[in-house]
């Protein structure tokens, strides 16, 4: 979740932010301290399923969650979208009920003007559905789209441009297999006027073959967009223009691992974030593949660290200046707090790795690290997180909100 713009608890300079990490279908808040970065449960909620992604309301004290029994590749029976309360110290109530969705949603945002909320779906064909927002926050009807619009492949993350008036798509593709060939990747736009979407761009450079973007982040005041290419390890800046048209070719490419030349398997690049300054962005890399060794399954090697890039202030061109590590495996989600002072990440699930000749977990984990003046990390701990069997550490946030 971006961290950048809102406003009230979590979107000014304090002493506390609320931080939320969810476990299978637990969602927690927690209390974090900017100045000793101490992280302290306050309360948990639970979903009507594993929780998928979650976003904040732009001005109201709401927030919204997708939750499903599915998984990538794994069918559901059970997909809802439901909104939040958000009490001044950042504790949840149920606000409305919630909604039914077709299948599960792998993402969701609200729009910059807070009139309606975008679900992602990637199961079979790829889909959106919209549905209105009321006056006060809560989840209204579904909004009826028309036939025949194409949302690619595998859409892996819906956004709204900042003008409110274009919806991205952000279509992952899938990469080539022995039993089947490349799915292209791309960037699909749609024009959104009242809640109806319309047809309108598709950015595939090359025709999508060796494209495959995972997740984007919007410039807080240029026309500027940054995307990580999930499947080739790369970040991209695309420029727009005052209509939302985005330019067919990327503006700057650049490798995000500090060894692209020793790419390990899965070794892939994840979300990405912007710094509430402007100035930085930062993208994960992960990696989880696993090898036999001393009679266990314990991690095979790759990159699990967060890239940082500056931004040219000027042009937009980001440039590599660290690595830094995330003492964990396989960081899917993290963010910036709103104030700019603190990044936290957080992996999966445990990991057995191999130290010498033993073989030692690496527990699922919330990571914490201090932002320098020139948007570089400096590690400050790690905190575990207890993933039960079969559950995982699927979304974190430290979202930017409203004041109650």
């Amino acid at each position: 979740m971006s961290s950048a713009g809102g406003r009230g608890l979590n979107g000014v300079p304090g002493s506390t932010m609320a931080l939320y990490s969810a476990v299978d279908s637990v969602l927690t808040h927690h209390d974090l301290d900017l100045a000793t970065t101490a992280l302290t449960e306050r309360a948990q909620v639970r979903l009507p399923a594993k929780l998928q992604y979650a976003w904040p309301h732009p001005t109201l004290p709401v927030f919204y969650t997708s939750s499903s029994d599915g998984g990538p590749r794994v069918p559901s029976t059970t997909d809802h979208v439901c909104a939040w309360a958000v009490a001044a110290d950042g504790s949840l109530q149920p606000h409305g009920e919630p909604r039914t969705l077709p299948v599960r949603a792998v993402h969701l945002c609200a729009d910059p003007g807070g009139r309606f909320l975008v679900n992602a779906h990637n199961l079979g064909h790829g889909r959106l559905t919209l549905h209105g927002l009321e006056a006060d926050g809560r989840v209204g009807d579904e909004i009826a789209q028309a036939h025949g619009l194409e949302f690619g492949t595998y859409p892996h993350q819906v956004r709204v441009f900042p003008s409110g008036r274009t919806v991205l798509v952000v279509d992952r593709g899938n990469k080539a297999t022995e039993s089947k060939p490349e799915d292209p990747g791309a960037l699909r736009t749609f024009g959104v006027r009242d809640g109806v979407l319309s047809a309108g761009q598709v950015v595939a450079p090359q025709g999508g073959y060796g494209f495959g973007p995972r997740h984007a982040v919007f410039h807080p005041t240029r026309r500027w967009m940054y995307v990580s290419d999930e499947r080739l390890n790369r970040l991209y800046m695309f420029r727009f223009d005052a209509e939302d048209r985005l330019e067919a070719q990327p503006a700057w490419t650049l490798e995000t691992l500090a060894d692209p030349g020793h790419v390990r398997p899965r070794q892939i690049a994840g979300p990405i974030h912007i710094h509430p300054s402007g100035q930085f962005v930062y993208l994960a890399n992960r990696a989880d593949q696993t090898v036999e060794m001393n009679g266990a399954r314990v991690f095979g090697g790759g990159e699990n660290n967060i890239a940082v890039f500056q931004i040219n202030p000027d042009t937009g061109e980001p440039k590599l200046v660290q690595h830094a590590n995330t003492e964990s495996i396989h960081v899917r989600t993290f963010a910036c707090d709103p104030s700019g002072q603190l990044l936290v990440t957080a992996s999966i699930k445990p990991h057995a790795v191999l130290e010498g000749d033993q073989v030692v977990q690496v527990p699922a984990a919330l990571t914490i690290f201090r932002i320098g003046g020139d948007g570089r990390l400096a590690f400050v701990r790690r905190q575990a997180v207890d993933t039960p069997p079969g559950e995982m550490l699927y979304w974190m946030g430290i979202p930017a909100r409203a004041s109650a």
